[in-house]
């Protein structure tokens, strides 16, 4: 999809998600900035690919290391084309059980680490007049969480609304903002947190009788990146497999 060359961040690279993702941009030749906490887990994942590749490692949770990555990834690569917002923090707590603490550190990585690194990014894809965000939320943004906690629906909520401002505000630049927003993805988030019985509760809840597959996140997110995609910004990819229309 005419991607080759371009150059790619994505935030939780060595997570289900994250991992499908790089590897489904790898496929299409793009050049990676893999983010996660720990770099021997970055340096096996990049050992793995097929294309130019290299981890960063940084703790979301410090404003002053991501700014501080997000200048390391310039320095390294020289530019960016596309940033994928996929990291994340998922938390089952709910209203009585959240505290002050946890609220900003959650937020601090489901939505400032992708404010962040937008402002740090989007300058070079302005200068170019060709960039992609694209923000991984979740079901829980239009649902209010069933399973997922306060703090975590919330932040997801916010992310779509920072799709939604970014794409507003870039739409004459070249740069597209979208979400993808997908329901019980088979991953160790996920896995880690429900029990089986309410794993096998949620399978049942979901009209095509399933959960959503990490590749299947991957595929939106390529496509959504790629320059046929050069016309849908500001939209939200809803990938919760029936539970929800509209």
């Amino acid at each position: 999809m005419e991607l080759n060359g371009k150059v790619a961040v994505v935030t939780g690279a060595c997570g289900g998600i994250g991992r499908s993702i790089v590897q489904a941009l790898a496929t299409s030749g793009v050049r990676l900035a893999l983010v996660d906490r720990e770099a021997a887990s970055l340096a096996a994942l990049c050992a793995e690919l097929p294309v130019e590749a290299e981890g960063f490692a940084m703790d979301l949770a410090d404003p002053q290391a991501v700014q501080a990555g997000a200048s390391s990834i310039l320095q390294r690569f020289g530019t960016v084309d596309i940033l994928v917002n996929n990291a994340g923090i998922l938390s089952p707590d709910k209203l009585d059980a959240v505290t002050l603490q946890h609220w900003h550190a959650l937020m601090a990585v489901n939505l400032d680490a992708a404010l962040l690194l937008s402002q740090a990014f989007v300058p070079g894809m302005k200068a170019k007049s060709w960039g992609r965000l694209v923000n991984i939320s979740s079901y829980a943004w239009k649902s209010g969480g069933l399973t997922a906690g306060t703090a975590y629906s919330v932040s997801k909520t916010a992310l779509v609304g920072l799709t939604f401002s970014l794409a507003r505000e870039l739409a004459g630049s070249g740069i597209t903002a979208n979400a993808v927003a997908p329901a019980y993805v088979v991953s160790p988030m996920i896995l880690d947190q429900l029990t089986p019985e309410a794993l096998e509760r949620q399978r049942k809840a979901i009209p095509v009788g399933r959960l959503c597959q990490p590749e299947e996140v991957a595929h939106a997110v390529s496509f959504l990146v790629s320059p046929l995609a050069g016309f849908i910004t500001g939209e939200v990819i809803d990938m919760n497999g029936g539970m929800e229309f509209g």
